[in-house]
C-alpha cells in the first residue's frame, strides 16, 4: 500500500486486466523460486531489522489532532510519512544489521529521531503519542473529512465501500474493568474506513531466503497470540473499555469488504489470519490471487514473464499492490532493490509503544523467538493445529495476561507463565544465533521478563490508571484525557511500561 496511485474510476476492463497481471505475477514468482532468482537463494541472508512505527497526534488537551500535514511539514524528515487518518503519521526505520552492538544503536537512533520529531511537532501545538489506539478517539473522529489528503486513501475508502455496499459495523464487547463487573460494548457504524486509522501498529520486517520463508511464516503465526497478550496497548475506543488489544477486532471489522450475506457464505475476509500452515511462500501469493478481488486495479504495460525471458527481474507492481490490500497478520512481501529480488515476512500483530525500549524489546523477542523455533528439532507448528494458533490470537488480544493459550506439551497456560517457563530461553537462543550482543539480549529480553513477571503491559497500565481516576471521582472522558497526559510524560521519560507507576 506504499505505492502512489492517483484518484480515478475503474472499469470492468481495468479489473480483468489487473487480474490477469496479478496472475502472471504469481506465475513469475513460481518461476523465480524454481530458477533461484532471489538474492538470498541458497544461503542464509544477513539478518536485517526493519520496522515501521505508526504514531498518533494529540493536542494540548490530549484530544486527537487533525494535523498530520502541518506536523509533517514541521518535522521535515523523509522518514516520516502520512497515514490514513489526519491524526496519524508513520516513521519508517531503514533496515539495519541485527547483530553486535547495532541493535542498541538502532534504539538510540529511533529515540533521537522521535525526540527531534516531537520537538518540531510541539512547535505547531501538537504532540506525538506512540500507542496502539489513541484512548481519546471517538466515533466523531471517523468522519470522511478526516481522511488524509493522499488520493490513495480516498480511493481505497471508495473501493471498500463499493465492495460492501453498506456502512461498516463495529461491534465489540470488552473485558470488564474489574473482576465480576459489567462488560462495556462498542456498537456503532461508520461510513468511512477511518476506524482502521485508529489501529496504530508496530510492523516488523525480516528478510528470509525463499526456501526458509515457510518455516519463518509458520513460526510467526504460531506466536501471534502470545505477542499480543504480553504487548497489548489498545484497551480504549470511543470512551469504552474493550479488549486489551482492541486493534485486532477493530482492524478486522473496519477493513471488511463483505456484507453479511457473504460472511454467512464463508467468503474470506481481507484481514486474515489464514487457514493453514504453508509449505512455500507461493502458497500465500496463490491464495491472494485465487480468493481476493482487486481493490485498486491499477495496471502497467509490463509483462513480468517477458521480463524474466529477457533476463530482467520483474517489479511485479500489480502483485505487490494487490498483496498490500490483503491484510494478513503476517504478510509476505516481495521487493526489488537495485534490480535484485528478495522476500520478507512482515509481522503486523503488535501495537505501537508504549516506549522505545518496549518497542525494541517486542522486536527482539519476536525475531529471537521465530529464529529459535525455526531451528528447533521438532517444529512447533507440527505439534499444534492452525486453528489453535488462530484462537490464541483472539484470546491474547481480548484477555491479555488473563488469556489461556494453547502450547504443545504444556496445554492451556497463561501468557506470562508460557513466556517465563518456555519462550524466553528459545528467544535467547535465536538472538545468539543471529549474533546479537550480550548487552542487547540482556536489555531487551529483560524487559520482556519484567513485563511477564509484573503482568503489566501498556493496556494493563492504561486500564488501571483510568480506573484509579474514576475511583477518585473523575468522569470517563476526564480520566481518559488525564491518563493520556500521564502516558505521554512516561513515554518520553522512557522507562519500560512494566515499571510505570499508577
Amino acid at each position: 500500500m506504499g505505492a502512489e496511485v492517483s484518484h480515478q474510476k475503474f472499469s470492468g476492463a481495468d479489473r480483468v486486466r489487473f487480474r490477469a497481471q496479478v496472475s502472471r505475477g504469481t506465475e513469475a514468482i513460481a518461476r523465480m523460486l524454481t530458477d533461484g532468482l532471489f538474492t538470498d537463494h541458497g544461503r542464509p541472508p544477513e539478518p536485517l531489522l526493519g520496522m515501521e512505527v505508526e504514531l498518533n497526534l494529540i493536542d494540548e488537551n490530549a484530544e486527537p489532532a487533525m494535523a498530520n500535514a502541518e506536523v509533517l511539514d514541521a518535522i521535515a524528515d523523509p522518514d516520516y510519512q502520512t497515514e490514513l487518518g489526519q491524526f496519524n503519521i508513520e516513521i519508517n526505520v531503514s533496515p539495519r544489521p541485527f547483530v553486535g552492538a547495532d541493535t542498541v544503536g538502532l534504539e538510540q537512533g529511533l529515540r533521537a529521531s522521535l525526540n527531534r520529531a516531537e520537538a518540531r511537532a510541539a512547535s505547531t501545538g501538537n504532540h506525538l503519542l506512540m500507542v496502539g489506539m489513541l484512548p481519546t478517539l471517538g466515533r466523531e473522529h471517523f468522519a470522511h473529512q478526516w481522511i488524509s489528503t493522499n488520493p490513495r486513501y480516498s480511493l481505497l475508502n471508495e473501493q471498500i465501500f463499493a465492495a460492501r455496499g453498506e456502512d461498516l459495523e463495529l461491534d465489540i464487547t470488552g473485558v470488564p474493568m474489574v473482576i465480576g463487573g459489567p462488560a462495556e460494548r462498542l456498537a456503532t457504524t461508520s461510513d468511512s474506513i477511518l476506524p482502521e486509522a485508529a489501529c496504530t501498529s508496530l510492523q516488523l520486517h525480516l528478510r528470509v531466503a525463499p526456501e526458509d520463508f515457510a518455516t519463518h511464516w509458520n513460526a510467526a503465526q504460531a506466536i501471534a497470540g502470545v505477542q499480543v497478550a504480553i504487548a497489548g496497548n489498545a484497551p480504549f475506543l470511543d470512551g469504552k473499555a474493550l479488549w486489551h488489544e482492541t486493534r485486532i477486532p477493530v482492524f478486522e471489522q473496519a477493513t471488511d469488504t463483505r456484507p453479511l450475506e457473504l460472511r454467512n457464505q464463508g467468503v474470506r475476509p481481507r484481514v486474515w489470519f489464514g487457514e493453514r500452515w504453508i509449505n512455500t511462500i507461493f502458497d500465500l501469493f496463490a491464495e491472494n490471487t485465487r480468493y481476493f478481488p482487486a481493490l485498486l486495479p491499477v495496471s502497467t504495460d509490463v509483462d513480468p514473464l517477458v521480463e524474466l525471458d529477457a533476463g530482467r527481474i520483474p517489479e511485479l507492481e500489480e502483485l505487490r499492490l494487490h498483496n498490500g490490500t490483503v491484510y494478513r497478520w503476517n504478510r509476505p512481501v516481495y521487493d526489488v532493490i537495485d534490480g535484485r529480488a528478495h522476500l520478507r515476512v512482515e509481522n503486523r500483530v503488535l501495537p505501537a509503544g508504549p516506549t522505545v525500549v518496549d518497542v525494541m524489546a517486542n522486536a527482539a523477542f519476536y525475531y529471537g523467538l521465530v529464529r529459535g523455533l525455526v531451528e528447533s528439532e521438532l517444529p512447533v507448528w507440527s505439534q499444534m493445529s492452525f486453528d489453535a494458533a488462530r484462537e490464541n490470537l483472539a484470546a491474547g488480544a481480548r484477555w491479555g495476561f488473563g488469556a489461556q493459550l494453547y502450547w504443545p506439551n504444556i496445554g492451556w497456560v497463561r501468557p506470562d507463565e508460557l513466556v517465563l517457563r518456555r519462550l524466553l530461553p528459545i528467544a535467547e537462543r535465536g538472538l545468539i544465533a543471529y549474533g546479537v550482543s550480550d548487552r542487547a539480549r540482556r536489555r531487551y529480553l529483560g524487559v520482556i521478563e519484567g513485563r511477564a513477571a509484573t503482568r503489566q503491559s501498556g493496556s494493563v497500565w492504561q486500564r488501571a490508571a483510568v480506573r484509579a481516576r474514576e475511583d477518585a471521582g473523575e468522569s470517563r472522558s476526564a480520566a481518559l484525557r488525564g491518563m493520556v497526559r500521564d502516558y505521554a510524560t512516561l513515554m518520553h521519560e522512557g522507562e519500560p511500561v512494566h515499571n510505570w507507576p499508577v
